[in-house]
């Protein structure tokens, strides 16, 4: 069977702070205690009031390679060595007792490293008290007249308080006296002479303007957080004979008859205020018992020695002082019977357990433990204390781990604005403590930071004010006269006692003792007193009947002015707290937008702050760019100088050069002028010749024997435009050629014709024929300057252009000749006939052994027009 499944209860909503709209900050202060011996070095020095500084020891320099960096921390106020406690507590806690009468809460703590003086500045020393003994001197001195008496405000074991009449006080007064006081060290109410002198206050400080209509009671505890646990050290344990044996955690031995202490729970009440669930409360009347319960307590706290301090406290303890209060009734005699009027307030006392590192404490075992504990919680202080100034500088929302440490967890209201928060920090000017004072100083500087919302004033009690001090003059006249009447008195014998001594005013009687029975003078004589007693009784009477009731008039008049001017104040009241609301809203509204602002300026301060950082970068990057453009500028110039020159230089070198060749290109033109005149003279000289017979065919066997070397080839000098390097074509390829022969071409009826296959012949290149074939072909004559006709085969290659026609492109001449056997034939003399053979070569062939040398050139060949290459005869194919 499956169990029902719960509801998931609501959770309640939580209180927002009571003054959401005003907000204060922390109060930090920092203490610097004096040093142990005058030779100590130190590195702490007080600036001014507001300011400190901390610079590393010499041996931390050297540690460090020499660094040497002073920081200057700023506080609410700073007290140096020679500050008295008077001084520390008129600044830092007395306006804490001030709110705690006015029923408003606070929390006072000491924070710092060990052996700093936490404990000294809360507790005092023997003729010096500290803060706590100040204060409950100042609570007393302030309400000790108006004080209620016992049990008349009752705590309840929900962190609220009932009040009782005085008969149920006296009742349950009479009930604790008659049961048995047990034998403890508790019971004494001598003043324990170790801390007599520390209460010893002979400032008599007390708060002004205590609100008479009201009265008070005083409650008390005092509560341990170690490791992480809560324990009440007021609690009552069995009490032995025989003081049980401590061991070194400096808890009690256990035994059979002892019990140890149980650890205290944490709750919250209905207003969302955290407290310690089963702690016992004392309610006080005077400074001597309220102390007497602490040093009760102080001696259960667990410290240890360590090798810092003698004395070093391993537990945050905690003293609380609760303020009840309540109005008087209507009459000023007995306290209001109304819960909703009752005002509870309280003051924190925290004496933190100082911060220290085991490699310097040496700690093993439980002291290592309690350290790891300490320093855990002071840890969590700080994280919350960050998470909190976070939220509240840029507007996020974290959830502060409060519940991570009981320290925070238990004053996680004071945070969110349900008191004032004041600390002190205490440090040890001494080098050794140099780091440790250093993370000091930031957190607290750091918790500065952090604001919390002012709590709300107590509501006016709508009573007459003054009613007390006008009950106690009605009861000293009502003594007064009990005194002359010498026994108690009721209103019946009050009216006699007013006419006994009205009468006391009225004429003697005479005697009226009658002697004779004759006498006729005493009783008109009495008569007549009486009558005027009777006639003055009268007077009296209607004096007193006037008097009564003008005084009845006048208090009419007085009740209706009073109710006018309540109304009117009423109204008035009514008015400012409209316009207060008003205000408050407005408040809230310039505080948010305050805090936007400031956000925005902030974000302002980083964007300018980047921009002038690149404004900085662009400045320099400019001023380099510029002088890298002066230095490429002079360059540019000296350059542009040497250029010059060079220009200048060359110029002049060209000019020479071109005089120079242009002189050549004229010689050369005036040389090949003088030829093409000895040809056309040598070709006047053939036309104008006679024709001879032809001369026989001389025999080559000579020219057989002697073969003519041929010559080696010069390479074809580069041609001005690009020209596609080709292999060359044998002479009897079968491509198609376009054989060019013009018309003016002279036959040479040679044996040896040029003879070309598939070749189409025309007089003049067409582009039809070029676009039939891939070869072309010129046959071009001249006259050489023997006389003899040259004929010129100017070959080439066909391509077609991008403009769809046809281009040649020539690659080889072969060239022809043709000498006469008759011709003048060249020697060096008629009668040198024995030459010998390798001058054959110079000499003239006949016309047959002319042909069979064939001449070739490569179309723009240096060598000009009149190198001939011979070569071997070639061999026809069989």
């Amino acid at each position: 069977m499956k169990a029902a499944r719960m509801k998931t209860p609501r959770r309640p909503v939580p209180k927002k702070p009571s003054n959401p709209c005003v907000k204060d900050p922390v109060g930090v202060y920092c203490r610097v205690r004096p040093l142990s011996r005058p030779d100590q070095e130190c590195c702490i020095e007080v600036i001014d009031e507001t300011t400190v500084q901390i610079h590393p020891p010499e041996g931390y320099r050297v540690f460090r390679n020499g660094e040497y960096r002073e920081t200057q921390y700023s506080f609410k106020e700073v007290f140096g060595t020679l500050v008295v406690q008077k001084q520390l507590f008129d600044v830092v806690a007395k306006p804490l007792v001030e709110d705690l009468i006015r029923g408003k809460n606070g929390l006072l703590f000491t924070y710092g490293v060990t052996g700093s003086g936490k404990t000294h500045t809360m507790t005092g020393s023997p003729g010096d008290g500290g803060l706590l003994p100040r204060c409950l001197d100042m609570i007393f001195n302030s309400i000790g007249p108006f004080q209620a008496k016992r049990f008349v405000f009752k705590l309840d074991d929900k962190n609220g308080v009932d009040v009782q009449c005085e008969v149920d006080a006296l009742l349950e007064r009479q009930k604790r006296d008659a049961m048995p006081i047990p034998k403890t060290p508790s019971g004494k109410r001598q003043i324990d002479p170790e801390f007599a002198d520390m209460i010893n206050v002979q400032d008599h400080c007390k708060v002004e303007d205590v609100d008479e209509d009201n009265v008070y009671s005083v409650f008390v505890s005092y509560i341990e957080i170690y490791n992480n646990y809560i324990y009440d050290l007021l609690e009552e344990a069995p009490f032995e004979p025989i003081k049980p044996k401590w061991n070194n955690c400096n808890t009690p031995v256990r035994n059979g008859d002892f019990i140890p202490p149980q650890s205290k729970i944490l709750r919250e009440d209905q207003n969302h205020n955290m407290y310690v669930t089963g702690c016992t409360e004392v309610e006080v009347k005077s400074t001597e018992e309220a102390f007497e319960v602490f040093w009760r307590g102080q001696k259960k706290r667990r410290i240890a020695n360590t090798q810092l301090n003698r004395e070093s406290s391993r537990s945050h303890s905690v003293f609380i002082i609760k303020l009840a209060q309540a109005p008087l009734d209507a009459d000023g005699d007995n306290v209001l019977q109304d819960k909703e009027q009752i005002t509870l307030s309280q003051l924190s006392l925290v004496d933190l357990a100082g911060s220290e590192r085991t490699n310097r404490t040496k700690a093993e075992g439980n002291r290592l433990r309690e350290a790891g504990n300490i320093n855990q919680s002071l840890m969590t202080l700080r994280t919350c204390i960050e998470i909190l100034r976070e939220n509240q500088m840029y507007g996020t929302n974290k959830m502060v781990p409060y519940r991570d440490s009981k320290l925070t967890h238990l004053f996680k209201n004071y945070f969110d604005g349900e008191g004032k928060v004041r600390m002190i920090v205490c440090v040890n000017p001494k080098a050794e403590d140099y780091e440790e004072s250093l993370q000091v100083m930031r957190f607290a500087e750091m918790t500065q930071e952090v604001e919390v919302a002012r709590p709300a004033d107590r509501p006016i009690c709508g009573l007459t004010p003054g009613r007390r001090f006008r009950n106690q003059a009605f009861r000293e006249e009502l003594q007064r006269k009990l005194e002359m009447r010498g026994g108690p008195i009721n209103e019946e014998t009050e009216e006699q006692a007013v006419s006994e001594l009205l009468l006391q005013n009225f004429p003697p009687l005479p005697s009226c003792e009658l002697l004779d029975i004759n006498d006729d003078q005493t009783l008109p004589k009495v008569i007549e007193v009486l009558e005027q007693r009777h006639k003055l009784r009268q007077m009296l009477s209607e004096e007193i009947a006037k008097t009564v009731h003008a005084f009845k008039t006048v208090l009419q008049e007085f009740d209706s002015s009073v109710a006018s001017k309540e109304n009117y104040i009423q109204g008035k009241l009514s008015e400012k707290e409209k316009t207060i609301a008003g205000q408050k809203m407005e408040l809230e509204r310039l505080e948010k937008k305050i805090k936007t602002l400031e956000y925005k300026i902030h974000i302002l301060e980083k964007t300018a702050t980047i921009y002038e950082e690149d404004k900085r970068n662009l400045q320099q990057e400019l001023e380099s760019k510029s002088q890298q453009l002066q230095r490429q500028a002079s360059d540019k110039r000296r350059m542009e100088a040497r250029l010059q020159g060079m220009v200048t230089e060359t110029s002049v070198k060209w000019e020479k050069e071109c005089e120079r060749r242009v002189a050549a290109k004229q010689l050369e033109m005036q040389n090949k002028l003088w030829v093409k005149d000895e040809k056309l003279k040598q070709l006047k000289a053939i036309v104008t010749e006679p024709k001879h017979e032809k001369p026989e065919r001389p025999s080559r066997l000579r020219d057989r024997e002697k073969p003519v070397q041929r010559a080696v080839s010069p390479p074809p000098a580069p041609s001005a435009h690009p020209v596609r390097l080709r292999h060359r074509r044998s002479r009897s390829a079968g491509e198609r050629w376009v054989d060019h022969k013009p018309p003016s071409n002279v036959p040479t009826e040679t044996v040896m014709q040029p003879q070309v296959p598939h070749a189409i012949t025309v007089a003049a290149a067409s582009e039809k024929a070029l676009a039939k074939c891939d070869k072309y072909m010129l046959t071009h004559q001249e006259l050489a300057s023997d006389g003899e006709i040259e004929t010129k085969l100017i070959k080439g290659d066909v391509f077609k252009t991008r403009g769809g026609g046809q281009a040649v492109q020539f690659t080889e001449i072969e060239t022809l000749k043709q000498e006469s056997p008759t011709g003048r034939k060249r020697r060096s003399s008629p009668s040198n006939r024995d030459q010998p053979e390798d001058a054959a070569d110079s000499e003239w062939t006949d016309v047959e052994t002319r042909c069979s040398v064939a001449v070739e050139m490569r179309a723009g060949s240096a060598l000009g027009p009149g190198y001939q290459h011979h070569a071997q005869p070639k061999r026809r194919k069989p």
